[in-house]
């Protein structure tokens, strides 16, 4: 119970991040660097009188009617909650503390500490197995339908929308929110690799079976085990493999260090782990 509850308030931590760069910084600047919020604002200046808030939790209605109808239930409880928290966030922020100008004159670095907030705040949801949805239904579609890699629908829809602030805003203000959309992939993905930073840890050392039970009974974690022949003398050497965070690996190194000096060890990151008691293949 204690960790759905965590998780519910990571998620909204998140989702408030994003809505702290989409009312402070995106929004005054008129820059829109994709998804419903950068939609929201190109609409914003075509149909005023509707605040920035509202618009985005009609589109996400509209967004959430369209995913039904062409592709089922398939975006779940966490995604609908995300995207109309960060909406109604939106708007409580306009309401209670309204921008009147932008924060200062260079966009720029509006820009860069802006997504560096909702990018981080993205990754937060991310990691709760959530998202804040908008246009993640239409790159579904295009999935389903034309057989178009979602992170690939994700892009064009958001350069798409950063393209069509050019013709609203200027080349200038559209060069700068295109740039915006870059910048939020980074950030996102760096972000990510800090919440699963597991590295694969590939071991040989004459204390195998020391090594083995350590990684199995002590850490709690699997290993596999595999016979390689060394070039050089053609010695049969078992290798282990394992999967392991940082702290453990930490406690690894150290228990090797003092059972085995001359054990030789490699590590790798992981960018993704799928099965078994890591992220679910569906």
């Amino acid at each position: 119970m204690l960790k759905k509850v965590w998780s519910f308030l990571l998620m909204n931590l998140g989702a408030f991040a994003v809505a702290t760069n989409v009312h402070f910084f995106l929004s005054p600047n008129d820059l829109a660097t994709g998804g419903v919020s950068g939609l929201s604002i190109v609409l914003d200046k075509v149909v005023p009188g509707l605040s920035l808030g509202i618009i985005m939790i009609i589109l996400n209605i509209i967004l959430f009617v369209v995913g039904l109808i062409f592709l089922g239930f398939q975006f779940g409880a966490k995604t609908i909650y995300a995207s109309f928290a960060l909406s109604f966030m939106v708007w409580g922020l306009e309401v209670y503390a309204p921008m009147e100008q932008a924060l200062s004159d260079d966009i720029l670095i509006q820009l860069i500490i802006g997504q560096i907030i909702a990018a981080s705040g993205m990754a937060l949801v991310f990691h709760q197995g959530a998202s804040t949805g908008g246009t993640d239904i239409l790159a579904m579609i295009l999935n389903k339908y034309f057989s178009i890699d979602v992170g690939k629908g994700v892009l064009f829809s958001d350069i798409a929308i950063a393209a069509s602030s050019i013709f609203l805003f200027g080349p200038t203000v559209g060069m700068y929110a295109f740039f915006g959309v870059i910048l939020n992939g980074i950030v996102i993905d760096y972000a990510l690799q800090q919440f699963d930073d597991n590295k694969e840890i590939v071991i040989i050392s004459k204390e195998s079976d020391e090594v083995r039970s350590f990684i199995v009974e002590q850490l709690g974690k699997g290993a596999t085990i595999h016979t390689a022949r060394g070039a050089f003398n053609y010695e049969d050497k078992e290798v282990i493999t394992t999967i392991l965070g940082r702290k453990d690996f930490t406690r690894l190194k150290k228990y090797i260090s003092a059972v085995d000096q001359t054990a030789f060890i490699t590590v790798h990151s992981m960018n993704e782990i799928l099965g078994q008691n890591f992220k679910r293949l569906a």
